[in-house]
């Protein structure tokens, strides 16, 4: 286990929005206690030999698991979903620990000798001890410019602790997000890959008729800072919570479909069926 740190920002945002839906759908059981959720997290990260650690930066602190079977070799990064975030489309949950963390599941799944898997601000630590931790870091503000600085600097501190001169970014859901913007951010980014990503919220939220992410980034406003990064978008056919057109909209604004594309996988939702597909996906790297 080796240490590094981060810290976080205040503010509590209500918005009704399909936030509230995708939270639903990843968290199964809203009854499954915090402890419950971070044994199981163990319990899965153990079992393919993620060892925990965590990343302290200015705001937040990060926990994660990873295994390093090459060290120097770039590794491959992963950056969980959302997480249990609403409770239902009105409530806000006092704690977004995923109850369903796809992104560590698929982690787990990853051959590659290097594997990094981060949770997203506040899930899986202490909130009495990080004040930062404020709701709206899980509403409003999940892809405020204070979080993408401090993924940015966690990546910063790996890339030393590891001695590596790059990563290989996958995120899923809210997290391909988070893996967009730190791309068009860091030139050590040699591709990057998002699962059901969250990519043109502005737009999604729009076209539902809810609230805008008010202290968010959105991706498809920095796409073309991309372009150059080989770079592929996973979507499930049967994704109603972030359909096709959310990766179409965004490969567009990249605007090099040599570097960016996107790909439709076959009987798959937003939660539903990544696991069955993704031993074979993990092997599929942008080229451009």
């Amino acid at each position: 286990m080796f240490k590094i740190a981060l810290r976080e920002a205040p503010h509590t945002a209500p918005l009704l929005t399909t936030i509230a839906t995708i939270a639903a759908l990843l968290s199964g059981c809203a009854l499954t206690s915090v402890e419950e959720r971070q044994t199981n997290a163990t319990k899965l990260a153990a079992s393919a030999n993620l060892q925990p650690f965590s990343i302290k930066t200015k705001v937040f602190t990060f926990s994660g698991h990873g295994k390093y079977a090459a060290r120097g070799q770039e590794p491959v990064v992963y950056i969980e979903g959302d997480g249990f975030a609403w409770i239902d489309r009105y409530t806000i949950s006092k704690n977004p620990t995923p109850i369903n963390p796809i992104a560590l599941k698929l982690a787990r799944l990853d051959p590659s000798p290097t594997v990094i898997y981060l949770a997203r601000p506040c899930q899986y630590v202490d909130l009495r001890s990080e004040i930062n931790c404020t709701s709206k870091y899980w509403t409003s503000h999940r892809f405020a410019p204070e979080i993408i600085d401090s993924y940015d600097q966690a990546l910063t501190r790996l890339k030393t602790n590891l001695n590596v001169t790059g990563f290989r970014l996958v995120g899923f859901s809210g997290g391909g997000a988070i893996v967009a913007l730190l791309s068009a951010r860091r030139n050590d980014i040699s591709s990057f890959r998002t699962i059901a990503g969250n990519l043109d919220h502005d737009t999604l939220n729009r076209e539902k008729r809810v609230s805008k992410l008010s202290g968010s980034l959105n991706p498809k406003n920095h796409a073309a800072q991309t372009s150059h990064i080989p770079q592929i978008h996973f979507v499930g056919d049967r994704d109603a919570i972030i359909p096709e057109w959310v990766a179409k909209s965004y490969a567009e604004a990249a605007g090099n479909p040599r570097c960016v594309r996107y790909q439709v996988i076959h009987d798959v939702d937003h939660t539903n069926g990544w696991e069955r597909v993704w031993r074979t996906l993990s092997s599929h790297l942008p080229e451009c």
